[in-house]
């Protein structure tokens, strides 16, 4: 049987249970009154038998008596009625309070942390794992508890009638709890098991879907298909292993228990022979073993399911327990928009340097490029301004202040940031680009796509501005999504604009008046872009050359061209792609 003293995951269900804990007693409290009220038609019975026994029934007393146990079970029904109302209104709140507590957690953590764990595995723990938590919580304790009183109320009543025959009653008990007892031996490792299994089937799941388009256009049905039955078929097996393991065991407890009648009746046979037992008592104690069984398996079931309480409780601790981002509440006063690298150096793993030994000064209002081979660290460098990860030596400051100093939402507040990947919601397209600032107006969301070379496409589609995206925006191209995130981004009007590749997927047309809108909305902002494509970077006020985890080389474009080989070679292998798609274009195909 589960330790149910010794849990601590019942702490960790009763903190997330401080708005409820009203509900939570109240329903306690009536579901004991439901069970004295479930007693008393016993002795409402008992006390008709004995004066029938003793021939002093009278239609009084009949009607008395049955009153008495007809009004009994109907308060009964009405207690565990609210009883029950309660504890679920308990669950779902315990529910929620859990899966706001997991959102709040993900937001303060670092992006490092978030990634140790898939898109699958996060949906098995915040949708399934707290899921399970709802049945066990919300029944536990209307009927538990009630099974577990009414079980010891019929046997305290028994008592009181027959010490042999209560004893007689209880006789299989302990062999159905050493029973449950070895069937919890056998239960962690295996169940563990099933969870594991469920949670990699789980993101095997996501990530095939996710990925569908891909294993498609590169013939890797097969190959994904094959992944993706492994994962189902071994959530399969590992369940039927567990489910195995624990038939003999249950089979013969679930046998056992309700076999109270076997010990009760030829003891009290016994006893009414010999005159121990008035037909009454007789009569009654078997009427009582009966009942026990009922509440004696109800609460033996529902005490295991106990154990899916613990386990989910384990998953959802893994990410509580994740440290948050060092952060103030306290908002700090920062002056100027300029940005400083000093002395950083940066892993991801804790053991494979990205970036060594960065010392960067960005000027406030100035643009400020950052270009390299693949793998230098570009992207790592503004996901670090974000605070996305955080460094392991050196500081990085705006206006002089260590951004650890500087509150996540001040810090979010000052920065806009576009990345390769667009996320949007599956919301309309007019919600999507309004997520920038909440407060904006329509017309203002209608500028902001106008100048972003948005409002064209966006008028072609049938419902216009409130068009569905999809999910992950999977109903707009890859250029089309990018141009939606810049004018989000755009709209957010923050004084620091980071941009990853920001551009990548836009066609060479849309492309010109992108940068176009970037150089106008980003007047008087401090500007760092992440590129590919040095053409749209090289009236940079500053370009950072990257290579081999440092900084090779900084200073304008002409600079660069003059004394960095290596920006040179890159200039002159875009050149050449450049030169090389016009051509092909001209010829009707695309190299690009």
């Amino acid at each position: 049987m589960v330790d149910l003293l010794n849990n601590k995951w019942i702490k960790t269900i009763f903190e997330f249970a401080s708005n409820c804990k009203d509900k939570l007693i109240l329903s306690v409290i009536m579901a004991i009154i439901g069970v004295f009220c479930s007693i008393i038609p016993y002795w409402a019975v008992y006390r008709l038998m004995i004066t029938f026994m003793e021939q002093k029934a009278s239609v009084e007393y009949v009607v008395c008596y049955g009153a008495i146990a007809i009004i009994s079970y109907v308060v009964r029904y009405i207690c565990h009625g609210i009883s029950t109302s309660l504890s679920h209104i308990s669950a779902y709140t315990i529910l929620r309070n859990i899966r706001e507590k997991l959102g709040e957690k993900l937001l303060n953590i670092s992006m490092g942390n978030a990634s140790k764990k898939t898109i699958g595995e996060y949906k098995s723990i915040i949708v399934d794992k707290v899921e399970t938590i709802e049945m066990p919580l919300a029944h536990i304790i209307p009927e538990c508890i009630s099974a577990l009183f009414l079980s010891v109320s019929i046997a305290i009543f028994m008592l009181f009638i027959s010490w042999e025959m209560t004893l007689a009653m209880l006789l299989t008990v302990p062999f159905a709890l050493i029973a449950y007892k070895k069937l919890m031996g056998n239960f962690n490792e295996l169940y563990e098991a099933q969870m594991k299994s469920n949670k990699y089937m789980n993101s095997t799941i996501v990530e095939y879907i996710g990925g569908i388009e891909v294993i498609k256009t590169f013939n890797q049905d097969s190959q994904s298909y094959q992944k993706y039955m492994d994962a189902v078929n071994g959530y399969k097996e590992h369940t039927l292993n567990w489910f195995k393991s624990t038939w003999n065991v249950m089979n013969f407890a679930s046998s056992v228990l309700p076999s109270t009648f076997l010990g009760t009746l030829p003891v009290g046979m016994i006893l009414y022979l010999k005159g121990s037992l008035t037909p009454a008592d007789f009569c009654i104690c078997l009427m009582l073993s009966l009942g026990i069984v009922s509440p004696l398996t109800q609460f033996t079931n529902y005490v295991n399911l106990l154990k899916s309480i613990e386990y989910a409780i384990k998953d959802i601790n893994e990410i509580l327990q994740i440290p948050n981002l060092i952060s103030t509440d306290r908002e700090v006063a920062v002056d100027t928009m300029n940005i400083k690298f000093k002395d950083v150096s940066f892993s991801y793993d804790d053991e494979n340097t990205v970036l060594e030994n960065i010392n960067l000064d960005i000027a406030e209002n100035s643009f400020t490029a950052i270009v390299g081979p693949s793998g230098s660290g570009k992207s790592t460098i503004v996901k670090l301004i974000s605070r996305y990860w955080d460094i392991d030596e050196g500081e990085i400051t705006i206006g002089g202040k260590n951004i650890k100093n500087i509150p996540l939402k001040q810090l979010n507040d000052f920065i806009g940031y576009v990345s390769q990947d667009n996320f949007l919601f599956n919301e309309s397209i007019m919600e999507n680009i309004r997520m920038g600032n909440s407060n904006a107006s329509d017309e203002e969301v209608i500028e902001v796509s106008k100048i972003c070379a948005c409002h064209d496409f966006i008028m072609e589609l049938e419902d216009g501005y409130n068009s569905n995206v999809g999910s992950l925006g999977s109903k707009l191209s890859g250029g089309q999504r990018q141009r939606l995130s810049i004018a989000r981004m755009m709209l957010k009007n923050s004084p620091i604009i980071l941009l990853d590749e920001a551009t990548a997927f836009i066609d060479p047309d849309n492309e010109e008046k992108i940068q176009e809108a970037i150089k106008l909305l980003t007047k008087n902002k401090t500007l760092i872009v992440v590129a590919h494509r040095l053409s749209t970077v090289k009236d940079a006020n500053k370009i950072v050359v990257l290579n081999n985890k440092k900084i090779l080389d900084t200073g304008s474009h002409d600079e660069l061209l003059e004394r960095s080989s290596l920006y040179k070679e890159m200039w002159l292998s875009h050149i050449g792609a450049k030169t090389k798609s016009t051509v092909s274009n001209i010829g009707g195909e695309s190299y690009v």
